[in-house]
């Protein structure tokens, strides 16, 4: 079904949320996207993979970049669509249920919603709707974005990415980082495990220092971050009667914007040290940037309360290539991906028209 841009915005995020496009599987929801954006006459369209990136040229002092990520994680058993409206719970109000409507088709719909009814918008627009965030980097639209036409972005003066945020502003994001620590000891039966060297008790001591590990809490910018460090797996084991030779214990640090990449990895050597371990993902933070003058007009627009982002999102990869950004859109974060994802739908109509407040 092609999607109806005048509809209201709950019954076009349950349009979207009902084209399944699980990553790697976003041609249909794209085509969709493209077919609905291509008759504006007031946007120039450019796909690229299944990305779709729409621009406004009013030739304006100031541009700002919304965009979102047009893929899911996959649906649950049975599946949790297609998408209901349904009373909530205490506090809630009905509700839209359904894969995708937190993470994130409900911020989607807020682009495309604007995307059509703001022909003449108060700074110029690029929308981007991309592919593949929910999985490896290489799969990122943005990215190829990025590496293929980076002139559709990077004149941008401020981006919002309209993650769930529970319609507040989130600011900046921590730096994610993975890596796999391998103690090494010597095969034996398990008879006679003196004839080796037992790898596993050795990850005793990784597991000592993670939990004695105190974590910081840091204010950048104003904004609070509370950083994790925590073992994500272990594994490790030949046989039921052979003593370990190896064991990899992979952590996970989630650490402030106050440090790069870099300062990150010196850091677990800091708390690793006398210990190897490979790094296997490094992805930096991004610092909130609100005393830039077109975040400071965005947070003033929409008059909403202003936290950190605990997580990592891809306002990281927009200050990468400066440009400055913030999270902002409806759907709690704490339901994304969840078997009971379900979005508030008077979070779908206040992030709209919070978004109108700034661009009409």
């Amino acid at each position: 079904m092609p999607l109806d841009l005048t509809s209201d915005v709950v019954t076009l995020t349950a349009a979207l949320c009902d084209i399944e496009s699980v990553s790697q599987d976003e041609a249909a929801i794209a085509d969709a996207v493209e077919a609905a954006l291509t008759p504006l006459e007031h946007l120039t369209v450019t796909r690229i993979g299944n990305t779709v990136v729409a621009r406004t040229e009013q030739g304006l002092g100031e541009r700002v970049v919304l965009a979102g990520h047009i893929d899911t994680v996959p649906l649950t058993d049975p599946p949790n669509l297609p998408t209901r409206r349904l009373p909530g719970g205490e506090g809630e109000g009905e509700v839209l249920w359904g894969r995708g409507t937190v993470d994130m088709k409900g911020g989607v719909a807020v682009q495309l919603r604007l995307a059509a009814t703001v022909a003449a918008p108060s700074r110029d627009v690029t929308y981007v709707f991309y592919e593949g965030e929910e999985i490896e980097s290489e799969f990122n639209g943005l990215l190829h974005v990025q590496q293929q036409a980076p002139e559709l972005i990077e004149d941008a003066d401020f981006a919002v990415l309209l993650e769930p945020t529970g319609a507040i502003v989130e600011g900046g994001c921590k730096g994610t980082m993975r890596i796999d620590i391998t103690t090494k000891g010597a095969a034996a039966h398990s008879a006679r495990p003196w004839n080796g060297h037992n790898a596993i008790h050795d990850a005793a001591d990784i597991l000592a220092r993670l939990t004695a590990y105190e974590t910081r809490t840091v204010v950048v910018d104003g904004l609070e971050y509370r950083e994790a460090l925590n073992a994500v797996s272990i594994s490790g084991g030949i046989a039921g009667n052979v003593i370990p030779d190896r064991c990899t214990v992979s952590v996970n640090y989630r650490y402030a914007p106050d440090r790069n990449e870099e300062e990150a990895v010196a850091h677990m050597h800091e708390v690793f040290d006398g210990l190897t371990f490979e790094v296997t993902d490094n992805a930096g933070g991004a610092r909130p940037g609100l005393d830039l003058p077109a975040a400071k007009a965005f947070v003033e627009a929409l008059g909403v309360d202003v936290i950190a982002k605990q997580g990592w999102t891809d306002v990281a990869r927009f200050q990468a290539m400066g440009v400055p950004a913030v999270n902002f859109g409806p759907g709690d974060p704490n339901l994304a991906h969840h078997d009971e994802e379900r979005c508030p739908v008077d979070q779908l109509v206040s992030a709209e028209a919070a978004m109108l407040r700034w661009l009409a």
